[in-house]
């Protein structure tokens, strides 16, 4: 590295530090390499996104920093979904020849084992010396045999399979612990929702809208649960769709969703909330099955305002105190009426 080099990397470096600091940071590698990126300012793609957030929020969450540390500065993620896929098929693969090979080595047997059978009728009919049936059962045996040790294969097989599905398994469950998005919608998941409330509570305006869709499993034992991720998915567009201005949708679970909006007015909430609700009553989806077109999908909407002394148990709760509200007026609503 030259000394013109050095000394920049030197002068992004105090940039950076007064940064994290700024918007309390832990220090941590990736937040490290986060921050002197956009320190270098020669990655706009994510200068101009930080920008927009720190605009309405003044510190970003631990999961927003890893979300934006992975899509503007990591090669690839420590966990690479792709590599696990390839175990897995490999995996499937190396079973599968096994279950060949066992198969095809069991009809030899069966061929081997009706020949033999033939061969014991032929004793009794043509009067087979016993040198000649001494020699019919060692060939019997030597069969056996030879499946016998097929069969062993085929279980240790199995069960080296049974270890890596294990491995495998554990490998996912990791994976999905450190995922940020909801697989079906595609929205932020819970996990990311605990982690920017957490961030954002008492030191950002807030208001929570939690949504819940009516009816929904009632919807899904008429249409079935194809239908139902559908509907899932559709409601998470129209969610993301309304959401300005910092508002951001999650999948809070199961047929539940929240959406976080830094801002102290209720009633522009409210208005968000309002805006939500009658564009999934607009929703119209296709059963593929019948041909028939599905709609009179609707939701209920419970909003709360977080104020200094509020805890965030309080806050979420108030959100659904008014979310139930709703329901119990008849649902297809939001609530507090405004």
């Amino acid at each position: 590295m030259s000394k013109n080099d050095l000394e920049k990397s030197f002068n992004i470096l105090k940039k950076t530090v007064p940064l994290m600091l700024k918007h309390k940071m832990p220090a941590i590698p990736t937040n490290y390499a986060l921050w002197y990126t956009y320190a270098a300012n020669e990655t706009p793609s994510l200068n101009e996104s930080m920008d927009g957030i720190l605009a309405q929020i003044s510190t970003l969450s631990n999961a927003r920093a890893e979300e934006m540390y992975r899509n503007y500065v990591a090669d690839k993620q420590e966990v690479s979904p792709w590599q696990l896929r390839q175990n897995i098929e490999a995996m499937l693969l190396e079973i599968s020849q096994t279950v060949q090979d066992t198969k095809s080595d069991t009809h030899v047997f069966r061929s081997a084992m009706d020949g033999c059978l033939d061969d014991l009728e032929k004793v009794e009919k043509e009067g087979w010396s016993v040198e000649e049936v001494m020699g019919l059962v060692r060939n019997l045996v030597n069969d056996a045999q030879e499946i016998r040790r097929s069969t062993l294969n085929f279980s240790a097989a199995l069960t080296s399979a049974e270890k890596e599905i294990a491995q495998l398994r554990a490998e996912l469950q990791q994976t999905q612990k450190h995922a940020l998005y909801d697989s079906l919608t595609g929205l932020c998941n819970r996990r990311f929702f605990d982690d920017e409330l957490q961030s954002m509570m008492h030191h950002t305006p807030l208001c929570l809208i939690i949504v819940d869709v009516d009816h929904f499993k009632k919807f899904n034992d008429t249409h079935g649960h194809v239908m139902g991720d559908k509907v899932l998915k559709a409601v998470a567009k129209k969610l993301q769709q309304s959401c300005r201005d910092g508002a951001q949708a999650y999948r809070f679970g199961g047929e539940e969703f929240a959406i976080l909006i830094p801002t102290d007015n209720i009633t522009r909430a409210l208005h968000v909330a309002e805006v939500m609700r009658r564009s999934i009553e607009k929703i119209q989806l296709k059963d593929k099955r019948t041909g028939q077109t599905i709609g009179g999908i609707t939701a209920s909407f419970g909003v709360s305002q977080a104020d200094e002394k509020m805890q965030i148990s309080d806050f979420i709760e108030t959100a659904d105190k008014h979310l139930y509200e709703a329901k119990n007026l008849g649902r297809n609503r939001v609530m507090p009426m405004h």
